[in-house]
């Protein structure tokens, strides 16, 4: 019976029941689309290219272990974990040669090199979708890539280039390419043209070089990439894969057969999975409390609409449960619709997140976009529960009241809100409190970024449940200046103490608009601004060696330091390492004359004597690692070696400079790209003369500081723009909702605006009416969120920067509360005005 009245209810109350739908069917594609994401980086698939004839890889691991027994009451627990390294690890070359050589039904064994090998064409042959690598012409049969044009290099200075690049560039045999490698640039003779037997690559250029070029640009002697291994006649790939595993026994190597060989190849898809995982799992879990949020109030709004209708239900006999089963029937018939529609709105809205990560170079595009049921099941589920949970929240007081009561309460609202909602309010409160001062402490930004984000619904959460309260305290400090504004201003501060419920209605997601768009857009700003002071700070060169290109060789540093007037050019290498799992930055920097080029603030120990093994380290990572001068640092390099280093020095600028300070040849010797990402130059020569001591290095810049440093910005502001577009869709959801609950709260009040205008009120003084109320429900939920956000900021910028005061820029401020007044405004005076069309009398005479 209460589902058929349930029905009825919701077909006979469409409009009621609109708003609710919206918000509803938003949190459901909002949750969709961010769950693509999360599957993506858990089951998303890297194909394989250049493996394609290789059935099975043999690669080397690319994980830093640790495993943990503990004994507890009896009992072993084994608990084992794993990070990826940041750069390519490699295999040894004979050892694992000789090993894959007994593999019985092994057809054949090739070892493959990979490095990086730019070829330095005009800009239009450049193709930012296919990075180029090098490799060794005996690798060509792992694709395989067969030639249509000319003969295999043979001597060092040859080169056999891919058809899609000839085709790109104009090349042909015999012509000459110069390759930025892992060297300083050289030119080739082109000895021929090679494409795959099954088309054009889709993700990368290939150069083949012959053996020996190859392993001298690989840069690891005695080493390689991988091994294809191609079965013999009449072996089958899954008995091939148990074979070259048991011969492997003992050994690190990683067997690969099928999708496994992909993240091989693809080092940078791989490791975009942990990302993935992290943004999807942060947005995902950001969007559902936002949707949580908004959705009770939604609801809140819609329940406190129909409140004479329910509170009749009850004074002609209907049951609590009644009521409560009506309720939660109508909200699983809404949720169900909306979950359904937003489920299928979400998944292109996934598929267009996920194009733009891609096309802003966050996720490479070898990591295909997983599109399950799962994401899809989980966001109507989430709808549903949240709707019956939203509409069991929202209906309590008028199913636990008297009927007569509820009857009264249907007409006049409650002059104070119920002690149980202020309690939870005053909790929650405390609780953001608490979070902010957690977040003051917080010194790593993997920590404190969701703290941040959670804070800010925390805080919206009590906002929303002491709403009434705040609302009315408003109104008694806006009495004077609305009082000012003539009889539209009366009015309006009538309606901010009368209907205190329904205006915090709208106050809380304007609250929470505000507050988590300023945080969004200044948190990477505060964080940027602090490490860019702190490398300006430490900046003692007179000029910054920068590259348009992969990077700048070394012999370039070198001409420079035997240029007259030039005391010293400092190379820079950057990288990640692992001590223990943990991930720090780390940089390499030449030692001779590091102290004429660099300052990091050294606040314990020395940089005299810095060499091949010491290494210098933050204030942060001294503090977490417990590590003082003279201290042994136990690391994993980028490609997974193990390194153990003495500390020479502590600094305090570690958010300019990272965690980590090691000496560059040591970190040369173990990344992927070698060459310097900077060279800091200490010198009285002219920036036109040192340009003129570099030309000969193509894509080599000579930069002043502050060129230097704004094109640090602009690196910043890249990495900003995707942590916006990561959130933008949360902040979209919360824009939505406010949108939506303004114009639920102006549409319901069509009767009170015809007896209004039955008084003697214009339309005119309506209309400004409510102006005057959305804008003093703009400046009151502004000002909440506004003061959450620099809250947010001040223990955010405290705990990262050691400094109490965030960046903000003011006229971005200023446009985000320009663009929650005209949500605001346009969505008043849109319903509004239809509110007002239909005639005083025909209103106020018909039945409610």
């Amino acid at each position: 019976m209460m589902l058929r009245y349930a029905l009825q209810t919701v077909r006979d109350r469409k409009g009621g029941f609109l708003g609710a739908f919206l918000a509803l069917m938003c949190a459901a594609a909002l949750i969709t689309a961010c769950g693509t994401l999360l599957e993506t980086g858990l089951r998303g698939t890297v194909g394989t290219e250049r493996y394609a004839a290789a059935p099975v890889i043999v690669s080397a691991d690319q994980n830093v272990h640790r495993t943990t027994v503990k004994h507890k009451k009896g009992k072993t627990k084994v608990k084992h974990k794993a990070k990826p390294i940041a750069e390519r690890a490699w295999l040894p070359a004979r050892a694992t040669a000789d090993r894959l050589g007994r593999v019985p039904g092994a057809g054949a064994v090739v070892p493959e090199l990979t490095f990086l090998a730019e070829p330095l064409t005009p800009s239009v042959a450049q193709d930012a979708d296919r990075p180029a690598y090098g490799h060794a012409w005996e690798s060509a049969a792992l694709t395989p890539f067969r030639l249509v044009d000319g003969t295999a290099p043979r001597a060092a200075h040859d080169l056999v280039i891919d058809r899609a690049l000839a085709d790109r560039a104009g090349l042909r045999p015999g012509d000459r390419l110069t390759v930025q490698s892992t060297q300083s640039p050289r030119a080739y003779r082109i000895t021929g043209v090679a494409a795959p037997e099954h088309g054009d690559l889709a993700h990368q250029t290939s150069l083949f070089f012959s053996s020996g070029e190859a392993e001298r640009l690989a840069a690891h002697p005695g080493k390689v990439t991988a091994f294809g291994v191609v079965p013999a006649r009449g072996t089958t790939v899954g008995d091939l894969k148990e074979a070259v595993t048991r011969a492997l026994d003992g050994t690190t190597a990683q067997v690969g057969v099928g999708k496994e060989r992909g993240p091989v190849e693809f080092l940078d898809a791989a490791g975009a999975r942990v990302k993935l995982v992290s943004m999807g799992g942060a947005m995902g879990g950001t969007s559902l409390l936002v949707a949580v949020l908004v959705v009770v109030g939604t609801f809140a709004l819609s329940i406190q609409q129909r409140h004479r209708e329910l509170a009749l239900l009850r004074a002609v006999a209907a049951t609590p449960r009644q009521i409560r089963t009506l309720l939660g029937r109508e909200a699983l018939l809404v949720g169900g619709a909306a979950g359904v529609m937003g489920a299928l709105a979400g998944i292109p809205l996934g598929d267009l997140l996920h194009a733009r990560f891609v096309a802003m170079g966050a996720v490479p595009a070898t990591l295909e976009h997983t599109t399950g049921v799962l994401p899809s099941l989980a966001a109507v589920a989430a709808t549903l529960l949240g709707a019956w949970a939203a509409a069991r929240v929202a209906g309590r007081r008028v199913v636990r009241i008297r009927p007569a009561q509820a009857l009264a309460e249907a007409r006049v609202e409650r002059s104070r809100p119920a002690w149980s909602r202020v309690v939870a309010g005053l909790l929650l409160l405390v609780a953001g409190a608490v979070l902010v001062a957690v977040l003051s402490v917080l010194r790593t930004e993997a920590a404190s970024t969701p703290v941040t984000f959670l804070t800010v619904v925390v805080f919206a959460c009590a906002i929303a449940l002491l709403g009434p309260l705040v609302v009315r305290a408003a109104a008694a400090l806006l009495r004077g200046p609305l009082r000012l504004a003539g009889p539209g201003g009366k009015l309006a501060h009538a309606n901010l103490r009368g209907n205190a419920a329904r205006m915090a209605a709208v106050v809380t997601p304007l609250a929470l608009l505000t507050g988590m768009t300023c945080t969004v857009l200044f948190v990477q700003p505060t964080l940027g601004d602090a490490a860019r002071a702190e490398a300006r700070a430490g900046l003692r060169a007179d000029w910054v060696l920068a590259a348009q290109g992969p990077g700048i060789p070394a012999e370039a540093a070198r001409a420079l330091r035997m240029t007259e007037g030039v005391e010293a050019a400092t190379e820079v290498v950057r990288t990640t390492v692992r001590v223990g799992l943990d991930k720090y930055p780390a940089q390499g920097v030449t030692p001779e004359g590091l102290a004429r080029t660099w300052d990091p603030d050294v606040t314990a120990g020395s940089l005299k004597g810095f060499g091949a093994g010491g290494v210098a380290v933050s204030e942060l990572a001294a503090d977490r690692l417990g590590l003082k001068p003279g201290s042994t640092l136990d690391l994993t390099l980028g490609d997974g070696t193990k390194a153990a280093l003495t500390v020479r020095a502590v600094y305090a600028r570690g958010l300019g400079f990272g965690d980590l300070t090691m000496a560059h040849d040591l970190v040369a010797r173990h990344v992927d790209n070698p060459l310097a990402a900077t060279v800091l130059v200490r010198s009285d020569r002219t920036q036109e003369q040192l340009a003129a001591d570099v030309r000969k290095f193509p894509g080599v810049r000579v930069l002043s500081p502050t060129a230097a440093d704004s094109l640090r910005a602009e690196h910043a502001q890249a990495d900003a723009e995707v942590n916006l577009l990561a959130m933008g869709l949360v902040l979209a959801f919360t824009a939505i909702a406010v949108v939506n609950t303004l114009a639920m709260s102006v549409s319901e009040r069509v009767r009170e605006f015809a007896m209004l205008r039955l008084a003697g009120a214009t339309r005119r003084q309506i209309l400004r009416m409510l102006r005057t109320e959305a804008l003093s429900v703009v400046l009151i939920g502004t000002a909440l969120g506004s003061g959450v956000a620099l809250a947010v900021l001040t223990a955010f910028s405290l705990g990262m920067t050691g400094s109490a005061a965030p960046t903000v820029v003011p006229l971005v401020y200023v446009s985000v509360v320009a663009v929650a007044g005209l949500l605001a405004l346009v969505a008043t005076a849109l319903p509004g005005r239809a509110a007002l069309r239909p005639l005083p009398v025909t209103v106020a005479t018909a039945k409610e």
